[in-house]
């Protein structure tokens, strides 16, 4: 199957994530805490599944990988209680204009060479995150949930370029997920809230958890190290505008003119950067 079909159908895990995310959180079917470990926990049975299949025995323990995991529990926790206040894509624009920031730092001091449509798509970019973050009555961002998605995408860019060193990416994805259930549960305990768990809150977690993360993720970590770290950055940018698309569409969020300059400039920043190489 072609790279760029591939790295299609992993964007659009990661957009029905924040769509699963924040209609369970709308609805009041499941609490931000325990849709985190629910997420992570069914992921995680997912992929431990699919290593003992694949191996026919029993996976062994593999030592922990402190950046991917510290990451990977960074990007979950924000990207959960951020959305109790956030639409789905007002959050996936914050957390994937974050992310393309950060990668694009990284590949400039890693020494990846720039071309100047990358700088270029870049700006356009930023400056549609910038259009979204302005204050305004009319867009409700409330500071919590903001910082919450900044941190979300902090730790989705430490993630992703991890990922770039990986050589197993299904038992490095497995692992990873195993980790990151003790420190959701910690999460959950030390903020304290009442516990809030229904069926229909259940299904979501499950389906975000097993499909759209574990084996989303797996496949992101088999596709990335193909892609130039500023080619991924802005791969992801795409994610916010489908999920903006599902919002509309299933949550019946209104898209506002604000919004919509927002995403048409990632848009065109990610095909100015990706597009015109030379």
């Amino acid at each position: 199957m072609p790279l760029a079909l591939l790295t299609l159908v992993a964007l659009l895990a990661f957009a029905a994530n924040s769509l699963l995310n924040r209609g369970a959180l709308q609805y009041e079917l499941i609490g931000p805490g325990e849709f985190a470990i629910l997420r992570v926990a069914f992921g995680a049975l997912t992929l431990f599944l699919l290593l003992a299949w694949r191996h026919k025995s029993l996976p062994q323990p593999k030592p922990i990988q402190f950046k991917g995991v510290i990451g990977l529990a960074a990007y979950i926790l924000g990207f959960s209680y951020a959305y109790v206040n956030l639409d789905a894509g007002l959050g996936a624009l914050l957390v994937f204009g974050t992310v393309q920031v950060v990668m694009f730092v990284a590949a400039a001091f890693a020494g990846e060479r720039l071309s100047i449509y990358r700088w270029l798509g870049a700006a356009i970019a930023l400056g549609g995150l910038v259009v979204l973050s302005w204050p305004d009555e009319r867009v409700s961002l409330p500071l919590g949930s903001f910082l919450l998605m900044l941190l979300a995408g902090l730790g989705w860019a430490l993630y992703s370029l991890e990922g770039r060193k990986v050589k197993d990416p299904l038992l490095t994805t497995t692992w990873n997920f195993i980790y990151v259930l003790p420190i959701t549960l910690l999460a959950l305990i030390m903020v304290g809230d009442p516990v809030v768990v229904t069926s229909n809150g259940i299904l979501l977690a499950l389906v975000s958890g097993a499909l759209m993360s574990g084996l989303g993720y797996a496949l992101w970590y088999w596709v990335l190290p193909q892609l130039e770290v500023t080619v991924g950055a802005l791969a992801q940018l795409l994610v916010p505008v489908i999920a903006l698309i599902l919002g509309a569409l299933f949550l019946q969020e209104v898209v506002s003119l604000r919004t919509t300059l927002s995403a048409t400039m990632i848009v065109g920043g990610v095909a100015v950067g990706s597009l015109l190489k030379k």
